[in-house]
């Protein structure tokens, strides 16, 4: 089946288990043990000191009047206020060298360590083995706990490697659409240049990104010619891409790199003058995000980071891990992410595709029938404090037979109820198809949510704000919804309906990188500058930011008529009112000069 007029092949698919989605949660076989000198690396990560300090001023460089507003520090300008001090990475230096180890330090927050198993396993008494994933890729992990002593435990050093476990996955997801005659209906599929219009982004004359840098975290490569032919056929030359490969990458893969040229295609489209970095990691281990979040922080180049992943804060407590606590990882990322807001970084995430209901019960990972329903969580990172939320709605446009023309008529974000786990293919029961939202267990209630009525008085909600997500998964009870829809791709030269907050992530990643534009600046946390917005929308002063009233349920919360809510957090962006430049030109009619 083809789209008329494309020029592209388009696989209509309908959802299947794609092995990158296939794969939240895993822990990885364990095989034979390693021999007495093979070679093992892996870092240890220090906690942020005087951490309520750090909040103090991080509040201070957001809050306009302030002497310290905007006026972002550099990496070693943290490391020397905020990081361990030089005496306790020299005391940890000295103790691992004592072991026997090699260890560099790379940054404040991180030391890199090498040597034998033998001693690996002396030093952190433990036992090494090889194991593999389920797609066969090799590691190495500890058959216990790791512990830490002397220097190491005094200073709160964790070690991230060795666990074996991979609990975050990528959101987005192949679907099945229609088959257009034209472009294409009310309900899309879209393609990027027709969200920028539906959503007013501004005039590709005014703003279109020059002089500022995404960078995309990410797992597995992209492939170039697949850019050009998405880009291309709207007319646009193919924005800057360019990958850093952290711990060596992974590869290009006609499946696994679905969600990679997503957040490319979609954030580089909404922003087609910024240059594009992807931050490559070998897969979406804790261990590898804290790696690639290091390596951010440390080039200091990028002004916004987009993040496609995550997963329920609920998998990491004690009650789903046999007892032992696993939220101090978590909480070492959200220090990365305190510390790229610091330099001035906005981080920006997708708050998952579960609705509100973004866990199951632990035994259902056992695989056996009638082990209960998912439960209540919301999703990390994007329930950091430090990053932006993203959520998501199924959207309907102005259709004219035989035009582009994709102007905004309304938006809901009804979820679509399953009769199956698509997400991790347990047998649990009662799961949803919507945009990620709830309430933290891991975050206090920031500074920036105070002023908002969010449902909660002592932790953090999420999601901070919305844009279309799309809907319509395979294992929906009955019919999708009429409004249910997706976001084009091209991947391996073929055209896919995508659909997740995999897709509005990147788009508002895009709308920060044309504020970096248009400010001048960076613009760090962004939350503080979303929540200030819609405070003055809810006193009338200002208008035109947020839309909000949209009809939605999802799982457990529903939209409310005004404010915020814990399914589309303060409403859906509208682009020249988010940049408070609401009379300036807009993105007009797709592959016109206003909107390439």
């Amino acid at each position: 089946m083809k789209l008329r007029n494309l020029g592209l092949s388009a696989a209509l698919l309908s959802l299947g288990v794609l092995s990158s989605q296939a794969l939240a949660l895993e822990k990885a076989v364990m095989q034979t043990r390693l021999a007495a000198s093979e070679q093992v690396q892996f870092n240890l990560y220090l906690p942020i000191l005087h951490r309520d300090q750090l909040e103090t001023d991080l509040t201070a460089m957001h809050t306009p009047g302030s002497p310290t507003y905007h006026k972002w520090l550099t990496p070693a300008q943290f490391d020397e206020r905020y990081a361990a001090t030089p005496a306790q990475i020299n005391a940890i230096v000295t103790q691992l060298k004592g072991l026997g180890l090699q260890a560099t330090p790379v940054a404040g927050h991180r030391i890199h360590v090498s040597g034998t198993a033998t001693a690996i396993e002396k030093a952190f008494s433990t036992t090494l083995f090889h194991a593999a994933y389920q797609n066969g890729n090799a590691t190495i992990m500890s058959a216990h706990t790791i512990a830490t002593t002397g220097a190491m435990q005094q200073a709160g050093a964790i070690v991230t490697g060795l666990s074996g476990t991979i609990r975050m996955h990528s959101f987005a997801r192949k679907t099945a659409m229609p088959a257009p005659d034209n472009r294409y209906s009310a309900e899309g599929p879209y393609w990027f240049d027709d969200l920028k219009q539906a959503y007013s982004y501004p005039s590709y004359a005014l703003y279109n990104g020059t002089g500022t840098t995404i960078g995309i975290l990410m797992s597995n490569n992209f492939k170039q010619s697949d850019m050009d032919l998405y880009f291309n056929h709207e007319k646009l030359a193919s924005p800057s891409f360019t990958t850093i490969n952290v711990d060596g990458g992974a590869p290009f893969d006609a499946n696994n790199s679905l969600e990679t040229q997503l957040d490319m295609q979609q954030s580089g489209g909404m922003a087609p003058k910024a240059k594009v970095l992807l931050y490559n990691v070998p897969d979406l281990s804790d261990d590898s995000i804290m790696d690639g979040l290091s390596q951010i922080l440390t080039d200091n180049k990028t002004d916004v980071v987009n993040m496609s992943f995550g997963e329920a804060e609920l998998f990491y407590t004690a009650a789903d891990n046999d007892g032992e606590d696993f939220t101090y990882l978590p909480r070492e990322e959200d220090d990365l992410f305190a510390q790229g807001n610091a330099q001035g970084i906005t981080f920006v995430a997708s708050s998952g595709d579960s609705g509100a209901l973004a866990a199951v019960p632990v035994a259902c990972f056992n695989f056996q029938p009638g082990c209960g329903a998912f439960q209540l969580s919301v999703n990390f990172p994007a329930s950091s404090p430090h990053v932006v939320g993203v959520g998501g709605t199924n959207l309907k446009t102005t259709y004219f037979p035989s035009s582009p023309y994709t102007g905004y008529i309304s938006e809901e974000a009804n979820a679509d109820p399953l009769s199956e786990d698509i997400f991790y293919g347990t047998s649990a029961t009662g799961g949803y198809w919507g945009s990620g939202g709830g309430t933290s267990i891991l975050f206090a209630r920031p500074a920036f949510q105070v002023g908002t009525n969010t449902g909660s008085t002592t932790f953090r909600t999420v999601p901070d704000l919305a844009l279309h997500m799309g809907g319509c998964p395979g294992g929906v009870v009955g019919t999708c919804n009429p409004l249910d829809s997706a976001d084009l791709e091209v991947l391996n030269g073929i055209l896919y309906g995508v659909i997740g907050t995999s897709a509005s992530s990147p788009d508002f990643t895009g709308l920060i990188a044309l504020g970096v534009q248009e400010y001048g600046t960076r613009l760090g946390n962004a939350n503080y500058y979303v929540y200030e917005l819609a405070q003055a929308q809810a006193a009338g002063t200002i208008s035109g930011v947020f839309r909000q009233g949209q009809p939605g349920f999802n799982g457990y919360y529903h939209t409310t008529s005004t404010g915020y809510n814990r399914v589309l957090g303060n409403g859906t962006v509208i682009g020249m009112g988010f940049l408070l430049n609401p009379t300036a030109p807009v993105a007009g009619i797709p592959q016109s000069p206003s909107n390439p």
